[in-house]
């Protein structure tokens, strides 16, 4: 532990015992508080009994400072608290409510910044660009509230030198239930390998990486439901290795496909028949041998691929033997086929031969003293016939002294052209052919494995290019593939628990008052706030416990004055609550003073912007958008035809306005519904 932090320093300079924590206890239940209050009242409390203060500010913003010792690798890292008022704040909206679908939430007074920088940082004080940066560790935005963003987590693959991903998210989810958070979104967008880890998990396991901690569908992008969502991860999940190898017959990742299913099926002692079954056993195996490549190398092959213990012949299937052969002239096509490990059958490959020897010998018809041929000349010629240029180049590139028929092939450079040219001749009874002797070698050596399995995550990686991103000709999988990475949003939501039976806890929601005439409310009702009371509080007492929590929370509520409670307007103050509410529910609280002339009302802005796409989004979804220049409302770029590295037009007219100003002189053309496709597909 040879790093200074600098709240290490400062606790040195006061002649002080610093507080420090286990990392891997950090969080737990009643470790090292048991806060049973709301969120607002839970972070001030932790910040009192296991934070320092720094004797330093970010931009103005007090720095507390909580060290966390990580027992196995003997290392002591800093958690950080920043305290942001968004009164002083240079974004005191939060874009990231505003993407995950809480724009109508009313702007709270504090946002609370956790954060372990990289390791590199942990010896520096915190410097004013802190909060923009994408490169820490951990990086944790929770508003007074109690609605929370996890905005980073960056462990082994992200540069950490000593902590991986998951334990940090275990931190995180700690701190999280600990402090009595209500909800967390994550933007997820982490990448393995260059593979979007959303797509990869959610193909493997139903749920994207952060799933493991509860983290479920928030919303979609470009128009993507839940039901959307849910239906592609199925079409994805429930594709068959077998019809999968099938539909890649014809493709050059053909063979290599097969060995990757063939290797894993051989590791795993249970039967793997879907995408999703291979998946998730081969990034099992990973987690089983993370650092040790050779240990998933078997001692045989497997069984698929050996045959009976008998002496092996020409007739074997999987193995071909080593044949001697004689020397001679020509060697006939059949039998140079049999030795090729190609993905085209023998059949396709002799008839491709067919082809190309009748090219060669109408080129000899017509034109007896020249009748050799250019390649490029015999590829055109036999494409008349065979559309697939990649068999015909296969078959070009062993076409040189074979018998095909009663027709012997040659290729030679034309002296005068300096070309290289095919010619064609007719088998002579002189002509040697080269017939293959029964002679038996011994097989060779077994090597240690097959090329699968050395490397789990460079296989998978295979299959998540080729086979989730680039299956051949299935419009229904590219549009499930489409809608899993459409969706980067994903919320967990922390259960109501009530630990002590003494204590009453309920969600007062301010509900439209007459006398408030900004309360139209023409966006949703926001999310109501918690308050904690004793089961024996009365009526006055909810009142102003109600009070205290909006005017303690939000700009908007800051003077704010209950009047009545929904449901007890004729129950008296002294009343008390106990069986007239029940611990849990939502009450809605009436009353005046709602700031109606403050800026900070709700995280979407002040802005009365429309969002009306094609794809069926109606808010803002954090994606690139564009307004019509006429009409105002805000379009997807990319459901306009605008790809990303586009720029916007200088004038754009969405298709609506576009037809009423020009009427199309055709009936528009039908179009294609993903999430009818979802929906009605069928196996």
């Amino acid at each position: 532990m040879s790093m200074m932090i600098p709240s290490l320093e400062a606790c040195k300079k006061r002649k002080r015992r610093p507080k420090v924590y286990g990392f891997h206890s950090f969080g737990e239940p009643g470790y090292p508080i048991l806060p049973l209050g709301p969120f607002r009242d839970n972070i001030r409390l932790f910040l009192q009994q296991c934070a320092e203060p720094e004797s330093y500010s970010v931009q103005g913003m007090p720095v507390w400072c909580t060290l966390l010792v990580h027992d196995n690798r003997s290392l002591v890292l800093p958690l950080y608290t920043i305290e942001e008022n968004v009164k002083t704040s240079d974004t005191p909206f939060c874009d990231h409510c505003r993407c995950t679908g809480w724009s109508n939430h009313f702007v709270s007074k504090t946002k609370y910044h956790m954060i372990i920088p990289m390791d590199d940082d942990w010896n520096k004080p915190l410097d004013d660009g802190i909060l923009d940066l994408s490169t820490h560790l951990l990086h944790g935005l929770i508003h007074c509230n109690g609605f929370a963003h996890l905005l980073c987590i960056n462990g082994l693959e992200g540069g950490s030198k000593h902590l991986c991903g998951r334990e940090l998210m275990d931190l995180w989810d700690r701190i999280c239930i600990n402090l009595r958070t209500r909800k967390i979104t994550v933007e997820d967008v982490s990448k393995k390998r260059s593979m979007e880890l959303r797509l990869l998990h959610g193909v493997a396991y139903g749920h994207p990486w952060f799933g493991r901690w509860g983290y479920k569908f928030c919303h979609g992008s470009f128009g993507v439901k839940e039901h959307i969502y849910e239906r592609a991860l199925e079409i994805l999940s429930s594709l068959e290795l077998e019809k999968m190898i099938q539909d890649f017959s014809d493709m050059d990742q053909y063979e290599e496909l097969k060995k990757i299913v063939r290797y894993y099926r051989y590791l795993s002692e249970t039967q793997l028949v879907t995408i999703k079954d291979l998946l998730r056993f081969m990034l099992t195996v990973k987690a089983c041998f993370p650092a040790q490549r050779n240990s998933l190398l078997p001692t045989a092959k497997p069984a698929d691929v050996i045959e009976n213990a008998k002496p092996a012949t020409r007739e074997s299937v999987k193995i071909k033997p080593l044949i001697k052969e004689k020397s001679s002239k020509y060697r006939k096509f059949a039998t140079v086929v049999s030795h090729m490990d190609s993905r085209w059958s023998a059949r396709r490959l002799e008839s491709a031969a067919d082809v190309i020897v009748n090219a060669l010998k109408e080129k000899k018809e017509k034109d007896f003293r020249n009748g050799g041929m250019a390649r490029q000349d015999v590829r055109d010629a036999a494409r008349l016939h065979i559309g697939d240029t990649g068999l015909l180049d296969y078959v070009l590139k062993s076409l040189n002294n074979v018998v095909v028929g009663n027709q012997v092939v040659c290729r030679s450079v034309n002296p005068t052209t300096r070309i290289l040219e095919y010619t064609v001749h007719d088998l002579n009874d002189g002509d040697k052919v080269s017939e293959p002797e029964k002679e038996i070698l011994p097989l060779p050596p077994r090597p240690a494995a097959p090329v699968p399995g050395i490397d789990v995550y460079s296989d998978v990686l295979y299959l998540y290019e080729h086979v989730l991103l680039g299956y051949p000709e299935s419009g229904l999988l590219e549009l499930a593939t489409q809608a899993v990475l459409d969706t980067k949003h994903f919320v967990k939501e922390c259960p109501f628990r009530d630990e002590k039976e003494q204590l009453l806890t309920l969600f007062c929601q301010i509900l439209p008052s007459l006398t408030d005439k900004e309360i139209e409310f023409k966006r949703e009702l926001p999310p109501g706030e918690i308050v904690v009371m004793p089961l024996d509080a009365t009526v006055g007492e909810l009142k102003q416990e109600a009070e205290s929590a909006l005017r303690d929370t939000y700009c908007i509520t800051e003077q704010f004055v209950v009047m009545e409670i929904k449901g007890l307007e004729e129950s008296d103050d002294m009343e008390v609550l106990s069986g007239a509410v029940q611990s849990g529910t939502e009450v809605g609280v009436r009353g005046s003073g709602i700031d109606l002339d403050t800026p900070f009302r709700y995280q979407g802005g002040s802005d009365t912007w429309m969002v009306r796409c094609e794809c069926g989004a109606t808010d803002d979804d954090g994606e690139r958008m564009v307004a019509c220049d006429i009409c105002e409302v805000w379009q997807h770029t990319r459901c306009c035809g605008m790809e990303d590295a586009d720029e916007v037009p200088r004038l754009f007219i969405c298709s609506t306005c576009y037809v009423s100003l020009v009427p199309p002189k055709t009936e528009p053309a039908v179009r294609f519904d993903c999430s009818t496709a979802f929906l009605e597909w069928r196996q």
